[in-house]
């Protein structure tokens, strides 16, 4: 495995991990209160273009931490979508 390949697989892993302890909060507490749905949706669709650049180019580390980050960032989203309440006018 070349250097850069371990350095991408490292970043992957670190930025996919980090969004673990916010979905397992969200999942386990239900209170979205404090997520942006504006922040999550627009990040959503930009993961998914970096998974589909991954995917063109054949880079594996962008491939797989962007598909596993996707699916972190899409339930914490449906978790909003279904758990948050209208902001009070």
């Amino acid at each position: 495995m070349q250097l850069g390949d371990v350095i991408g697989y490292g970043a992957a892993c670190l930025t996919t991990a980090s969004f673990v302890p916010q979905a397992w909060l969200t999942f386990r507490t239900r209170d979205v209160s404090g997520i942006s749905l504006g922040m999550y949706s627009v990040f959503a669709v930009g993961v998914t273009l970096w998974l589909f650049y991954g995917l063109s180019l054949g880079a594996w580390p962008v491939v797989v931490a962007n598909a596993i980050t996707l699916t972190l960032a899409l339930a914490i989203l449906a978790m909003k979508l279904r758990f948050g309440r209208a902001p009070d006018a």
